[in-house]
């Protein structure tokens, strides 16, 4: 287990940028910040953001709800910091004014030191012919592993949240899995993305079994740091 105040200096402006305070001061840290108003490295606008440890979370909110969630934490008769956000997580589809709107939880990762491998993975501009229209919507250039023909096999995107933090996104192409591509494309680009002085974070659902092993087997372990957020409705995520 990492305590959130003994992670990577990079992660930590990281997460401070991206969220608006960092580590959680108390169990549950509601902080409001103008990210949760402004676009995303996609442009959408995401007014739900947080980071949960096994000793805190931080809860990033816009501003003007910033007073509304804290009194809602306040209000919560909860014992741990799971149990608060679960009570929580129940209420902010309707403190932030997003109907149909559903709060969830995925597995937070990162790396500093990622598995050896090879580089089979060719750094491209996205507007490059070769590159899948799948890895268009990406702030920067993007890893692509060619197949013989030419095609793409496998690539990463990479989600440019600020100058610390890259978050990885890769998929294999149905015909080329099981050749360890989505492995050996997350170290490649984990290396690159620590080259440019940022941190690579690999994010996943619990339930995504394929997605945990790659990132077991590229050096990111699951240390049991959780993502929040809000899915659906208008909440700016899918």
């Amino acid at each position: 287990m990492t305590h959130p105040a003994e992670v990577d200096p990079r992660l930590q402006a990281h997460l401070r940028s991206w969220l608006g305070a960092w580590p959680p001061a108390q169990p549950v840290h509601v902080v409001g910040s103008e990210r949760r108003v402004e676009p995303g490295w996609d442009g959408a606008v995401r007014a739900l953001n947080g980071v949960a440890t096994p000793d805190g979370a931080v809860v990033s909110v816009p501003p003007a709800a910033e007073a509304l969630v804290g009194a809602a934490v306040e209000e919560l008769e909860a014992d741990g910091v799971d149990d608060v956000l679960a009570a929580l997580g129940e209420r902010l589809p309707d403190l932030l004014e997003l109907p149909g709107a559903r709060y969830g939880a995925g597995v937070f990762r990162w790396s500093t030191e990622p598995t050896a491998s090879d580089d089979p993975g060719t750094w491209l501009p996205r507007d490059d012919p070769r590159v899948p229209e799948w890895l268009h919507p990406f702030n920067g250039d993007v890893l692509v592993a060619l197949a013989d023909d030419g095609s793409a096999a496998a690539g990463i995107g990479r989600k440019q949240h600020d100058a610390r933090g890259h978050e990885l996104a890769v998929v294999t192409e149905e015909a080329h899995r099981g050749q360890g591509f989505a492995r050996r494309l997350v170290t490649q680009a984990a290396r690159r993305v620590l080259a440019d002085g940022a941190v690579p974070v690999y994010l996943h659902a619990e339930s995504n079994v394929a997605s945990a092993r790659t990132a077991d087997a590229s050096g990111f372990p699951d240390v049991g740091w959780r993502i929040l957020g809000l899915f659906g409705g208008a909440a700016g995520t899918p």
